[in-house]
């Protein structure tokens, strides 16, 4: 526990103006980011008298070891850098709201030539529209079905949209008229966009226009005694009406708000958001998170805005956003808000009418919320606990295992030998700290070497990682079980490939920031005083810029998917390198035993033990993760071609070259002349064009043994 004193900043060295700080732990990971107005007087909170701090702001201090900052010109600029660094550095004392599931939305992909109306979840996409989010996809498609009759917008896939066009066939929902078939040139591209258009303009909540206006061609079609088209009419003005009472009316026709609701305790926030876009419920969502920050409501609602608001713009975001409590500057979260949309945002709390009375349906939906988690949780935390204790108990360890990484080989034959590691934390899997091997130090099939080479390299990179940051005060360079220069493990070691974490870390520090002047300052025990700089564009990624390392963390627990021989080279590999103090397991798939270094017989666990249920889900993922790495190699080594050896040569003017000849083997035998032909190609390219094939050129044709034939080369270059 550190001594927040080591590293306070000496008196007159933190301006008094807006800036965001960062507090760094030992292993120089960013712990902490906040914002302030006036960053002396925020700053001096901070190092106060321990007993007068709050338990968790006495802890995230104590665990710190320096503090750094940046200065910025106005509040609305600390809100986006603050933002920014919570969503690169993901801090472990940040309030982080994070969606209990994947809310759907309907969708509508402006950006292709004919728009499609379809289910999306996940990131937003450029250029598409999006409705929502919804509770259930099947709400979606309910409503969809409804408005098709209407507006028969393409909802088709690009398979089958090509398919229909090559044959001239619509699909089925074009013969029922819930779809105007542009893949057979029923309609126009424009016609069908402004189908689209019009579908958009009717979820958007302008639904007024569009029944009045079919009303009125349906009374026009009887008076002219047209019954069957005024029949269809009066139908589809019942499919948009039942389609509007699916979400009820709740405010005036053209409010269009947002309404965030907290409900939080001691240790835990619940947060409830209502979408009201034409007056009527388009969409709701919820998080709940812990309380790891010392944070009044007015703080929860400033970081729900960050969430829900910091990766949108334009009419995403609403022109009303009603709350509980404003937050600590609610100027500049206006401004920021603004910003984002385009234009004024209204930031408030509501005081009576409707608008007073749906707040407090949301904030009952947030205390419903909030308790049915703590139900859940509760549960779900005695049972991950039983687990670890179980495990600590049959392996005979000291303390629960909080980390466990577990390593597993895949291969097909003894072609494209890799492996997987899988981490979970507190009974939970980490997936942004997967990681991926290949097996490049011999060929063939050996899982028992091959479990020694991944290990081997797993934590001569944690041993690394010590030696930089002086916890390693052996030196184990000297001992040689780390190079000495830390590049040369990089040089030997490049294809440990990590796996990007569904949050997302991302944005540069200072993304956002057109220009941010200030200083930016760290301080330990022997700092340097505050130089002013000028930061006009991201800095460099440097190895100790707070974010997590790739192998910078040891396990308490080491597992391995296999028996006594996989077991036996874990354990070989971490005394080679001088660790003894990670234990290690294995478990073995035939009769789930448990087997142990050294040991002869292995450890049973009784089969409805939840630390057997934890140590399988281990063991399971970390398979998965590796057969579906290895599956993906195997793919792009089976569509390889000899192409691909060409330096420089992409995907376009390889599809160009394999378009013009017909196939790869036609192109073989072209002239280096005839190759230039193709537009795009140089000589210099059809020179190494022309090596590559020869190179790879084979001496015999392949011939089938069992009918004796002849198989050629496909247009892809591969054979078959």
């Amino acid at each position: 526990m550190a001594d927040p004193s080591s590293y306070r900043p000496k008196p007159g060295q933190i301006p008094d103006s807006p800036g965001v700080y960062k507090f760094r732990d030992e292993h120089r990971r960013v712990i902490y980011v906040g914002k302030a107005k006036s960053l002396r007087q925020r700053l001096a909170n901070y190092f106060q008298d321990l007993a007068g701090l709050h338990p968790r702001t006495r802890s995230m201090v104590t665990t710190a070891a320096s503090v750094e900052w940046t200065v910025v010109s106005t509040e609305v600029e600390a809100l986006q850098l603050e933002y920014s660094w919570i969503k690169e550095f993901d801090p472990r004392f940040n309030v982080k709201y994070r969606d209990d599931k994947s809310y759907p939305y309907l969708a509508v992909t402006l950006n292709e030539e004919f728009p499609r109306v379809q289910v999306m979840r996940g990131a937003k996409k450029k250029g598409v529209r999006y409705f929502g989010p919804y509770g259930h996809a099947w709400a979606i498609r309910e409503t969809v079905d409804l408005m098709l009759r209407v507006f028969p917008v393409r909802t088709c896939s690009a398979g089958v949209f090509k398919n229909a066009a090559r044959t001239g066939r619509p699909c089925l929902l074009g013969y029922i008229g819930k779809c105007s078939a542009p893949c057979v040139g029923r309609v126009t591209p424009e016609e069908h966009r402004e189908l689209a258009d019009e579908f958009c303009d009717f979820m958007a909540g302008r639904t007024g226009t569009y029944i009045r206006r079919l009303e009125k061609d349906m009374m026009a079609a009887a008076e002219d005694m047209e019954y069957e088209r005024a029949a269809r009419l009066r139908d589809d003005v019942g499919a948009l009406k039942r389609a509007m009472e699916k979400s009820a009316v709740v405010l005036a026709d053209a409010t269009d708000a947002d309404l965030i609701a907290v409900a939080e305790d001691e240790l835990e926030a619940a947060v409830q958001i209502f979408h009201v876009r034409g007056g009527r419920v388009r969409g709701q969502r919820g998080w709940v998170t812990d309380k790891v920050e010392n944070v009044d409501t007015s703080g929860l609602v400033e970081h729900a805005l960050q969430q829900l608001y910091g990766e949108e713009s334009g009419d995403s975001v609403p022109k009303e956003v009603l709350v509980p409590a404003l937050p600590e500057d609610p100027e500049a979260v206006s401004q920021w808000l603004a910003g984002r949309r385009g234009s004024q945002v209204s930031l408030r709390i509501p005081q009576r009418g409707d608008k007073k009375d749906l707040m407090a349906t949301v904030q009952r939906n947030a205390q419903q919320a909030l308790g049915l988690h703590k139900t859940k949780r509760a549960s779900d935390l005695t049972t991950r606990s039983r687990a670890l204790e179980e495990i600590a108990e049959a392996l005979g360890l000291d303390t629960a295992p909080l980390r466990i990484e577990c390593f597993d080989i895949s291969h097909l034959q003894g072609d494209d030998v890799v492996a997987s590691m899988v981490v979970f934390e507190d009974g939970l899997a980490r997936k942004g700290e997967y990681r991926r091997f290949q097996i490049k130090g011999f060929e063939g099939q050996d899982d028992v070497r091959s479990m020694h080479e991944v290990i081997s390299r797993r934590f001569r990179r944690y041993l690394q990682e010590k030696e930089r940051t002086g916890e390693w005060e052996e030196g184990p360079a000297a001992t040689g079980a780390v190079p000495a220069d830390p590049r040369a493990v990089a040089a030997q070691e490049p294809d440990e490939v990590p796996v990007p974490e569904t949050a997302g870390l991302g944005t540069p520090a200072g993304a956002g920031v057109p220009v941010v002047s200030g200083a930016s300052a760290e301080f330990g025990p022997a700092a340097p005083a505050p130089e002013e700089t000028l930061v006009t564009e991201p800095a460099e990624p440097r190895e100790d810029d707070g974010r997590p390392k790739r192998f910078a963390y040891p396990p308490q627990l080491l597992v391995v998917d296999g028996g006594q021989p996989q077991v036996a080279a874990a354990k070989r590999a971490l005394d080679e390198l001088g660790i003894d103090d990670i234990a290690v397991c294995g478990l073995a798939k035939r009769l789930e035993e448990v087997w142990l270094p050294d040991d002869d017989d292995p450890v049973v666990l009784p089969r409805s033990s939840e630390g057997l249920y934890l140590l399988q889900r281990v063991r399971d993922e970390a398979h998965r993760f590796a057969i579906t790495y290895q599956r993906a190699k195997r793919a792009k080594r089976i569509r390889s071609s000899p192409l691909d050896a060409v330096t420089g040569l992409g995907e376009t003017r390889k599809q160009a070259l394999i378009k013009h000849f017909g196939s790869v083997k036609k192109l073989r035998q072209a002239t280096i002349e005839e190759i230039c032909e193709v537009p795009g190609i140089g000589r210099r390219t059809a020179e190494s064009v022309a090596v590559a094939l020869a190179a790879a050129a084979p001496a015999a044709p392949a011939v089938n043994t069992a009918t004796g034939e002849i198989i050629e080369e496909d247009d892809g270059g591969s054979t078959t």
